[in-house]
């Protein structure tokens, strides 16, 4: 039995950019690591947003997984192939009249 076993490794990709993470490590995780920590804007007042809770509580991190948006990035572990797209552009603003 080997005592220095590495995790495999795995592609994600993250706002159209590939890069590389440990299996099963979390969402959250990879982005923080790739220095990347807005991961939303508020849709109230449009303040930028990232990890806080870490448990799936607070929803700060959610991000477009696979096409599926509102995903909790914390309680999300990656998979290879994975598409991660966080949500930072600015809010439409009205019009005024």
């Amino acid at each position: 039995m080997s005592t220095n076993s590495q995790p495999e490794t795995v592609t994600v990709t993250i706002d159209g950019t590939p890069g590389q993470a440990w299996s099963g490590q979390s969402v959250s995780a990879v982005l923080v690591a790739a220095g990347i920590w807005p991961l939303r804007r508020n849709p109230v007042n449009g303040q930028l947003r990232g990890p806080y809770c870490g448990m799936g509580i607070c929803l700060e991190c959610e991000v477009t997984i696979n096409g599926r948006p509102s995903s909790r990035s914390c309680t999300a572990h990656v998979t290879d192939g994975m598409d991660i797209r966080t949500r930072t552009e600015p809010l439409p603003t009205a019009a005024h009249g």
